[in-house]
């Protein structure tokens, strides 16, 4: 792998191309051409506000309350007013009636804030709740829907990116709800009020005090339109970080043995670098906005005290005024600046509700028909039927299978490397369909049965075995929810790895680590055993389970398969021939196709393709046993 450019080359290009990022990789720009912005745009505001549907009554409430909010602030700044006006600076009263005036108008001032407080904290308390409900309904929504994608999607994909959707892009999101609906929505509201109030009481000092405010405000949308493409580009530059990160550590053996950690520390540094250089300058260009804000509220304050002024001496304005029209700019000005930021912080969710919305309307793994039924529950005969498969268009690499395996047969596919036994496994399993034939159950096509049905007739046991960071009893469980204690144990005895998880510091209730990284390679797969015989499958594949390991493991394991196999419909990828003899059929497959077919015996007879390969590997084990007797 080439090594990454500079982050600031990455930079560079990025701000002399504009967005989608020039340098970032294929798989993070848009994986179809943009419709056309306006349409876009609209498209994606209509899926979001079905999302929003179900909390539609509880966006009112907190809409309400946020309105009726803004409508009693508006009162503070006439109520300071009319303590300046007619009680402080009154005329013609004593100092006990402006006393009484002052008590009475700052009392009203106090239960003012104190229900404006009120109503505000239930309706942030509220806004809290509605805000939850909607993160947990969409991330569930998500989450379910990749379950669901086709295993060549997701591969696709690497695993930071489907975190990062599931948790970074689903915060941005669910900010819309608050700065992209009901802030500007309030926001707009008392702006409006605001100007309406002012200029019905002073049109004079209102004129003054709004003619800063436009041309500023233009400036600002115009940095506002900068930032999102820079939030979107820095979006897609986490995701290739946090999977390059999550396949560094996956691999981290792999990273020592080739002493890549250099390597793998540049590449991070590169990518987190960039993200580091575009987040500068999209924090520069808010800081301009806010620099502008700050600019921009003295300078209102000013011209209001000064033309205030003047108005006082002319008499055409009173001091009360003068106060109230201060509280009025901030009123104006600060549900002008979250407006500005609401913008700001909606371009981020907007980047990422599109890249979700995009993710979501990828089609899922072959959908039941709307015909579909269960499938059997025994298993009769699975008949391939003129099978052809092919990744991609003109490249097949199924040709012409055609087989039939009776219910309870042990089928070993054998043949070198590529020739398609993986695929045919994958056919069986459904993780592929046909490209063209068909697969039969007890003579219906495997697609004409829902998937879910379907699968649970399947159990696999691979050579790379995946356990999850759970305890031991969850592990062998996973295939079969709700069972027992004691079928639990059976089901480890049957696959002879109760004896070495009785001596376990915990026993059944062992926490085994990411991957069953605390076992070793024999009691990892004897796990995988046992879960496969909990599941209890008719159909089992089974990816050959103890090339890799030692003597002693592959002898404790091949006991435990002979119980597994014992009545089940068997498809064994097989990589040493000896631990296959026995096979009701053996399939020899070269370029994805059929070569030979027979027992052991059959084939050996034919003098052929098997024969070669058993007369190859017997002689690659005479080296390999000489060597050993040679090095003792």
């Amino acid at each position: 792998m080439n090594r990454s450019a500079s982050s600031r080359k990455q930079y560079r290009q990025f701000r002399a191309a504009g967005s989608p990022d020039p340098g970032a990789p294929a798989e993070w720009r848009d994986p179809q051409p943009k419709r056309k912005r306006k349409h876009e745009r609209r498209y994606y505001l209509k899926q979001y506000w079905k999302w929003l549907k179900p909390f539609r009554r509880g966006l009112l409430v907190v809409f309400g309350l946020a309105v009726l909010t803004t409508l009693l602030n508006m009162g503070q700044p006439m109520l300071f007013a009319g303590i300046i006006d007619h009680s402080v600076l009154a005329e013609g009263l004593t100092d006990s009636e402006k006393l009484n005036r002052l008590s009475l108008l700052g009392g009203a001032v106090v239960a003012l804030i104190l229900i404006v407080q009120a109503l505000d904290a239930t309706r942030i308390y509220l806004m809290a709740i509605l805000n939850a409900k909607f993160v947990h309904r969409l991330r569930q929504k998500l989450f379910d829907h990749l379950m669901v994608l086709p295993l060549g999607k997701l591969s696709e994909r690497k695993q930071g990116g489907i975190t990062s959707r599931l948790s970074g892009d689903i915060d941005n999101t669910s900010r819309i709800l608050q700065m992209g609906l009901i802030s500007p929505g309030v926001a707009i509201l008392q702006v409006v009020m605001s100007l309406v109030i002012v200029f019905f009481w002073n049109w004079k000092l209102a004129l003054a005090m709004t003619l800063c405010g436009p041309p500023l405000v233009a400036v600002m949308l115009f940095y506002v339109r900068r930032v999102r493409p820079i939030y979107r580009s820095m979006r897609k530059d986490r995701e290739q970080v946090d999977g390059r990160v999550a396949e560094a550590f996956g691999g981290i053996r792999v990273v020592r043995a080739f002493r890549r950690e250099a390597y793998e520390r540049h590449d991070y540094a590169v990518g987190h670098h960039t993200v580091i250089r575009k987040q500068l300058l999209a924090r520069l260009m808010e800081t301009m906005l806010t620099s502008g804000w700050g600019l921009l509220v003295p300078t209102v304050a000013l011209i209001l005290v000064w033309y205030g002024g003047y108005l006082y001496l002319q008499g055409e304005a009173t001091i009360g005024q003068i106060v109230a029209f201060q509280q009025y700019a901030f009123f104006m000005l600060g549900p002008v600046m979250r407006i500005i930021d609401s913008i700001s912080m909606t371009q981020r969710g907007l980047a990422a509700m599109e890249r979700i919305i995009d993710l979501m309307e990828e089609p899922p793994d072959k959908p039941d028909r709307p015909d579909a039924f269960n499938a059997p529950a025994r298993v009769e005969t699975i008949r391939f039927n003129n099978v052809h498969f092919e990744y991609e268009a003109g490249q097949p690499v199924i040709e012409d299978f055609d087989l039939e395996v009776p219910g309870g047969s042990l089928v070993a596919l054998v043949g070198p490397s590529g020739a398609g036994k993986t695929t045919i496994t994958d056919l069986v399993a459904r993780f592929q369909d046909p490209t063209k034939g068909s697969i039969t159950l007890n003579g219906t096509d495997l697609r004409k049965f829902k998937l879910g049905s379907y699968r649970q007739l399947l159990g696999t046991v691979e050579q790379d075995v995946f356990l999850f960071d759970g305890s031991v009893r969850e592990n062998i469980a996973y295939g079969r929810r709700g069972a027992t204690d004691a079928e639990i144990e059976a089901a480890a005895r049957r696959a002879n790895a109760h004896p070495f998880i009785a001596e376990l510091p915990h026993g059944y209730d062992t926490i085994i680590g990411e991957r069953g990284v605390k076992l070793s390679g024999g009691q990892r797969q004897r796990l995988s055993i046992a879960r496969a015989v909990l599941a209890d499958p008719q159909i089992l594949v089974l990816d050959e389970a103890t090339s890799n390991l030692d003597t002693e493991s592959e002898q404790a394991i091949q006991g435990a398969l002979k119980d597994l196999l014992r009545g089940r419909t068997t498809f064994v990828i097989a990589h040493r021939l000896s631990t296959i003899t026995h096979a009701d059929m053996i399939v020899v497959m070269d370029r994805g196709r059929i070569r030979e077919l027979g027992t052991h015996e059959q084939l050996q007879k034919r003098n052929g393709l098997y024969t070669e390969m058993v007369d190859r590997q017997r002689r690659q084990f005479d080296i390999d046993d000489a060597s050993l007797q040679f090095t003792r």
